[in-house]
């Protein structure tokens, strides 16, 4: 009992950084924009985190700055992408270099630097002594909640249950039909890849600030790519991208469990787990079951720019 206790509470804390850096790329892409550059807004986040918490003593704080600088990286991206009509994958790509490079250099500072402050656990009465369950999720940091509860439900409920998220949905759909009924399609994209970049940003502090907790260079470790990933398997839906990057967490886990308890299986393979169950949850269900294609299908202007005078 104590086993799966703690391996529920590990692959929480582990898919948090996913579901979160996953969802913003959701919200980008539902609108029609690829944004490749989550891996470099993860790693400029993680670092922002760490120095605010540092310079403030305050994981609040921290979190917050570090959903600002994912913000500001994530507008130059809209600007590029959105209002210049840049290549997207191109744009993605300079920006994951960017905030890989800039993270690596500014950090050396911070090397090895564990924070000085971090999100503790916050136990929900009642809740947290539901047997099993109840430790693993309920006596969670409060970022786990906003993670898996908060975001997925309200986002949900804003894009399928509101005539903004039908737009929005519209946008990343048809942007020429979109753009005829009214709806300002670039306010729209520029929005939607700006708070997606600050999600981005913001999955990095959590890293940080509540999962390793410190600051290294390669400290992201290929998630940021693994996010984009969830968001194909998770049908470019909030709700199951929180449960995918939940999914990974409990694969990440497992690995964790094995090395400690000395399994024997390789700690190489052991690590390769969540990249191996990356390849396997978007090809495998596809062979498996038809109907996941129209499941996982992608927006129909996806990575398509939207040029007003050409129909």
């Amino acid at each position: 009992m104590d086993l799966i206790t703690g391996l529920l509470t590990t692959a929480f804390l582990a898919g948090g950084v996913l579901a979160l850096a996953a969802i913003g790329e959701v919200l980008a892409e539902r609108v029609g924009i690829v944004n490749l550059g989550v891996e470099g807004l993860m790693a400029m986040g993680a670092l922002t985190g760490i120095a605010a918490v540092t310079a403030t003593h305050s994981p609040v704080l921290g979190f917050l700055a570090a959903l600002a600088v994912g913000a500001i990286f994530g507008a130059v991206f809209a600007f590029a992408t959105v209002m210049v009509k840049a290549n997207q994958v191109l744009c993605g790509l300079a920006l994951t270099l960017m905030g890989t490079g800039l993270a690596q250099t500014i950090g050396r500072s911070y090397s090895g630097m564990p924070a000085v402050a971090t999100f503790e656990p916050i136990a929900i009465p009642l809740l947290s002594d539901i047997p099993i369950l109840g430790k693993a999720f309920f006596s969670q940091n409060i970022l786990i909640y906003l993670i898996y509860l908060i975001l997925p439900i309200g986002l949900s409920y804003l894009m399928f249950y509101t005539r903004h998220g039908m737009n929005m949905r519209a946008v990343g759909e048809n942007p020429a039909a979109a753009d005829a009924a009214g709806i300002s399609v670039n306010k729209i994209r520029f929005l939607y890849v700006t708070a997606g970049a600050a999600l981005a940003g913001g999955a990095g502090a959590y890293l940080t600030l509540a999962f390793v907790p410190s600051w290294s260079d390669g400290v992201i470790a290929g998630r940021g790519w693994i996010a984009v990933a969830l968001v194909i398997f998770a049908g470019y839906r909030p709700g199951m991208a929180a449960l995918s990057g939940l999914l990974f967490g409990l694969i990440t886990a497992l690995g964790f469990v094995g090395q400690a308890r000395g399994w024997p299986v390789a700690p190489a393979f052991l690590s390769m787990l969540p990249y191996l169950g990356t390849l396997g949850f978007i090809i495998v269900p596809v062979i498996a079951w038809q109907k996941m294609r129209r499941a996982m299908a992608a927006p129909a202007a996806l990575g398509e720019p939207y040029y007003r005078n050409v129909r």
